[in-house]
Order: C-alpha cells, then structure tokens, then sequence
C-alpha cells in the first residue's frame, strides 16, 4: 500500500520552527521578518497562491505586504519598484510572482532584484551558489522537494531519479540538489525532446513530475515500488467544486498511485512546501545568516 507525502503536515512542522525562530528574533530586540509580493495582473492561480502567502506570514509572525499592478503596467514601472525594495531596509525578502504579462521580461525582472532579498531562490548569484554548495537561497520549489524527501526518510544514495521537465524554476535545480554529495543521487532529466522517455521514466526509483501537462505520468511509467513526486499544478474547469475549477497533477493519480511507495497528492503536497521555502528564505535574509 501506497504511502501519500503530506505536504500540508510538513509545511506545518517547518511553519512551527519558523515562528519559534522569530520569537526568538523579537525577544533579541531585532525587526520583525517582512516579506513582499509583487502581483501583476489578475491570474487566478497567482491571486489564490500569493493570498496563501499572506495567510502564511501571519501564522509565523511575519510581516507581509502585497504591491498590486495592473495588467498594462510597463516594465520600467515594475523594475523601479523591485530597485525601492532593494533599497529599503525593512524589506527582508520578496518577490515577484510570475507568470507576468509578455511585455515584461522574467529575466530581467529577476536579475533586478538584489540577491540577497531574493525570496524565491531564481537570482543567477543564488542558482550559482546552490550549483557549488555554498549556502544562499535555494529556489523554493526544489528546496520544498527536498526537504519533504528528507523529511518522509526516503532514501535517495544512489537511486535511479528521472525528473521530467528542465525549467529553471524546478526541473533543473531540483536535479543538481539530488545529485550533490547528502543525496547522492543519479539523476537523468527528460524533456519535450526526449526519445523513448516512458522507457527512461519506467525504470526510476524516483520520479519528479514538473512538466506542466496533466496526467503525463501514467501508471504504465511507474515501475512497482517507485516514489512519486508530482510538481505538477493546471487549473482545469470543474463542475464538481464551487469556484469551478480544480487543481490536477502531473500524474495520473488515481492509477499511478497504487504501484507506487510514497507519492505526493495535489493539491497538498509541493505546494505547502513552495510557499515554506520562502518564508524559510526570508527568514534567513532577516536573521542575515
């Protein structure tokens, strides 16, 4: 029987450090951790994700402001604000939510913001850094992975780990933090491009779903006994819920699930952990570890 890796749970337990962390930052006399969310637009996936992370600074004492931009606002507009928070000495950490408006360059965008307030992990300075081992601000999506693969004890020393998808928000930082001596494991990334990828796929003991195409991951590219990760999050039109949509996985849960060890659910297993991941990176900018 399948084990799920819960997410929400251990989101939770980090949530439950991060506050005693910060009780402990008060009671030094130092500044309450703020964290700031750029949101351009009004992207339904964007609106719910950065509401849950205001719920989530004030669970840890955080403090937390979301600065809202129309869907017209040009990019000078946004790289002139992202330079006020650099400046700003009561701004630990923030970030920019993406997906933006095509006008808008994500590259430049993340190469504005000062690295050392960069809450997301996605700065080149920050990816550089994880890419030697020196400690810094790791994306907050592969550091979710990680952590729930520590947390739940699962073996990864030298165990066959294919991750689908080579963005570089997940796929192919999440590939270098599993390959680095403490994991150690053999890591093959596929992609659009590969060849024969449900063979390749069919004989990991580990499988990272961040491709971004529901139910890619069927039950016949699972071998017995693999543990399943799924990044994957698409918004699907839903007559069985109130607002009218659903969130669906990368994988095909309902027939993967019963061949695998342990496997995340969606939603509540990455995403928990994505939005801990930044609170964990802003509070290492507060405490200026």
């Amino acid at each position: 029987m399948y084990k799920i890796i819960d997410g929400k749970k251990i989101a939770a337990e980090i949530k439950n450090e991060i506050a005693a962390e910060v009780v402990k930052l008060k009671s030094a006399g130092r500044k309450t951790p703020h964290l700031v969310a750029i949101l351009v637009g009004n992207n339904g996936s964007s609106e719910t994700y950065v509401a849950n992370k205001v719920k989530d600074c004030e669970e840890v004492g955080f403090k937390s402001t979301v600065l809202r931009f129309g869907n017209n606002v040009t990019e000078v507009v946004i790289l002139d604000k992202i330079a006020e928070l650099n400046s700003d000495a009561d701004v630990d950490g923030f970030i920019v939510q993406l997906p933006l408006p095509g006008h808008i360059s994500e590259n430049k965008v993340i190469q504005a913001i000062d690295p050392k307030k960069d809450a997301d992990g996605f700065h080149p300075v920050n990816l550089g850094r994880m890419v030697i081992g020196l400690p810094g601000y790791l994306p907050a999506t592969p550091y979710g992975i990680v952590e729930l693969i520590k947390r739940y004890n699962i073996e990864t020393s030298g165990r066959n780990c294919v991750v689908i998808g080579r963005s570089n928000i997940v796929g192919r930082p999440v590939s270098i933090l599993l390959s680095q001596k403490g994991m150690d494991a053999t890591v093959t990334v596929v992609h659009s491009r590969t060849k024969n990828i449900h063979n390749i796929v069919s004989m990991a003991d580990i499988i990272i779903a961040a491709i971004g195409s529901p139910a890619f991951v069927t039950e016949d590219m699972v071998k017995p006994g693999a543990v399943v990760i799924d990044v994957g999050a698409t918004r699907i039109s839903s007559t069985e819920t109130k607002s009218g949509y659903k969130l669906v996985g990368d994988v095909d849960f309902e027939n993967v699930a019963p061949k695998c060890s342990y496997i995340t659910p969606v939603p509540g297993g990455v995403g928990p952990m994505t939005r801990v991941s930044l609170l964990r990176n802003t509070l290492m900018a507060a405490s200026k570890i």
